[in-house]
């Protein structure tokens, strides 16, 4: 059974840091572990993925420079360092798993956390 349970959000002011944590089980090797947000009245966008295998990642080209990926040795978690953050940050954060390649295309996903929610204050 494939679970991902997100932690770590919180609030923040403007040009702060936060890191994200996804901790995952039922995964295989194969998987992908992407970070998503969504904002009230916005779609879900794709921020960050990672690979479990090779820990290839692929980021949006809005958080590049600023949002890292990443996993632990024994790939139980991923990460999503926020650096920088801006109150457009704001947006409830998921992790979420597929199957196959990097993607940063919500529909290509079929688990999925809870959410942790992140509001950066100006």
């Amino acid at each position: 059974q494939v679970q991902l349970v997100e932690s770590g959000g919180g609030s923040v002011q403007a040009g702060g840091s936060l890191s994200l944590s996804c901790t995952v089980s039922g995964l295989t090797l194969r998987h992908y572990v992407g970070w998503f947000r969504q904002a009230p009245g916005n779609e879900r966008e794709g921020v960050a993925t990672i690979s479990r295998l090779f820990g290839t990642t692929y980021y949006a080209d809005s958080v590049k420079g600023r949002f890292t990926i990443s996993q632990d040795n024994a790939k139980t978690t991923v990460y999503l360092q926020i650096n920088s953050l801006k109150p457009e940050d704001t947006a409830m954060y998921y992790c979420a798993a597929r199957y196959g390649g990097g993607s940063l295309d919500a529909r290509e996903f079929g688990y999925w956390g809870q959410g942790t929610q992140v509001t950066v204050s100006s």
